[in-house]
């Protein structure tokens, strides 16, 4: 399986960290080594002073499919999840600034949270689902799907393109504003349309 990760998909995510708007979607890639596995918690690697966390809404592919036109994206999902794209962000902008890839902060051991995942039948309509992140207790990211630049069936459709999609490959749709750093002893929730769907503590 692999991840694919979709960047700077939410307008406010973008000013927030004074990007670009871009005139496609930006994809990058996590290896499946970086899922962090169930019921474990989140340790923050010594190579990096600042981890942010960035909730997203996830898709899983349940059929192989390339070349996928929009209006016939719809049918290879059925399941929606959230998860985390945990980011190195200073070991980022460092490789940003060198113009280098952006692997090492985004696809390290544990960088990626998938939670639970729920029947896409379950909701009346993908492309307005609400989620938050609370860490702590508290609302620090909220965002709906409607914000979305390129809705799911538009990044399926546009993902295939370029990678053949099979069965069990995961889409992370990209963040909200609110993006933040974590701390250690800091304990993390997902919630989806009033479900939570993921909780880890940093460790």
């Amino acid at each position: 399986m692999k991840l694919i990760c979709i960047g700077r998909n939410y307008t406010d995510h973008i000013n927030e960290l004074a990007n670009e708007k871009p005139e496609a979607p930006v994809v990058f890639i996590k290896p499946d080594s970086a899922i962090l596995p169930k019921e474990q918690d989140f340790y923050i690697p010594e190579f990096t002073q600042e981890v942010h966390y960035e909730v997203e809404v996830l898709v899983k592919i349940k059929k192989v499919g390339k070349h996928i036109h929009e209006k016939f994206a719809h049918t290879y999902y059925d399941e929606i999840g959230l998860g985390i794209d945990f980011t190195a962000r200073d070991l980022q902008a460092q490789l940003k600034e060198k113009g280098l890839p952006w692997e090492k902060a985004k696809g390290f051991d544990g960088a990626a949270v998938i939670g639970n995942w729920q029947a896409k039948s379950d909701y009346t309509d993908v492309d307005d689902l609400n989620f938050s992140l609370l860490k702590n207790g508290q609302v620090v990211q909220n965002g709906t799907t409607s914000m979305m630049l390129w809705k799911i069936d538009e990044l399926v459709s546009y993902v295939s393109q370029f990678f053949t999609l099979k069965k069990g490959d995961v889409i992370f749709t990209g963040t909200p504003a609110g993006v933040g750093k974590i701390q250690a002893n800091d304990y993390l929730s997902g919630i989806l349309e009033g479900n939570e769907l993921f909780n880890l503590k940093i460790k």
